[in-house]
């Protein structure tokens, strides 16, 4: 039971980071004319954040099993 609530919590404050990262602010910091390998910044990031927020989602649900 504890392991569910602790599961919950982690995957709770990964929402809350993801609503964080894709704010306004920050991603408007990103909104500049470069390229990182030909792809515009703002969607390098867009990018990057969505697969690392994957990938964390992942750890947590298949640790805590």
């Amino acid at each position: 039971m504890a392991h569910r609530a602790i599961r919950a919590q982690r995957l709770v404050a990964l929402f809350m980071l993801g609503c964080l990262l894709f704010s306004y602010p920050l991603l408007s910091l990103f909104n500049v004319g470069g390229t990182v390998a030909g792809i515009p910044v703002l969607y390098a990031y867009l990018f990057g954040v969505w697969i690392a927020l994957i990938a964390l989602m992942i750890l947590v649900v298949e640790r805590s099993k």
